[in-house]
């Protein structure tokens, strides 16, 4: 059996992923999985085996990472300007009539529970999300999968709740429109 450093050490290219789809910036995102490699092996009690080591380990992981959105806070809102209130968003255009019902229904999901539990359906979500403007998809990642309260999110990033519940908006139309074409209707795309 591997020994607990080496377990961490296999387990590192799996952090170093998902730090770099939270963060966007590889320099922060190295840094946030030395921080947690090292929190990890500083203290190898703390794991106790009371859940998997990779579960573990994303969620210190995740403190790190919100901890450098917070550090990083004024690069990071100022990464992406150009999709605030202000400017329309045609994938919205394409998705709304006037009197805001959809020009298409939304296609059929199937069974979410089954769709869920898929290995495959989770690297889509992933592609999609990576593909989101700067902005939205780091708020989408900080509400969704850090699952910071829109509080906190507006007060570390000095976004009003309405901007961001526009972002969190645009965001999910925007992955929408991308699982239904790369996951629930692949023939189309």
């Amino acid at each position: 059996m591997n020994s607990f450093e080496d377990q961490i050490v296999g387990l590192r290219d799996y952090l170093l992923k998902f730090a770099r789809l939270q963060l966007r910036n590889d320099a922060w995102a190295e840094d946030a999985v030395s921080d947690t490699v090292l929190a990890a092996l500083a203290k190898p009690q703390a794991f106790g085996n009371r859940s998997q080591l990779k579960t573990w380990l994303v969620g210190i992981l995740k403190h790190k990472v919100v901890d450098a959105l917070r550090h990083h806070h004024r690069e990071v809102s100022g990464l992406d300007n150009t999709d605030d209130d202000n400017n329309a968003d045609p994938l919205e255009a394409m998705a709304f009539k006037a009197d805001g019902h959809f020009t298409e229904q939304p296609a059929e999901w199937g069974n979410p529970e089954q769709q869920a539990s898929s290995q495959q359906f989770f690297a889509i979500l992933e592609a999609c999300a990576s593909k989101l403007p700067a902005t939205q998809g780091r708020l989408f990642l900080m509400r969704e999968w850090l699952e910071l309260s829109s509080e906190e999110i507006c007060k570390e990033l000095q976004l009003t709740p309405t901007n961001l519940y526009v972002q969190l908006h645009r965001a999910r139309l925007r992955l929408r429109e991308c699982l239904e074409l790369h996951w629930f209707n692949p023939a189309s795309a």
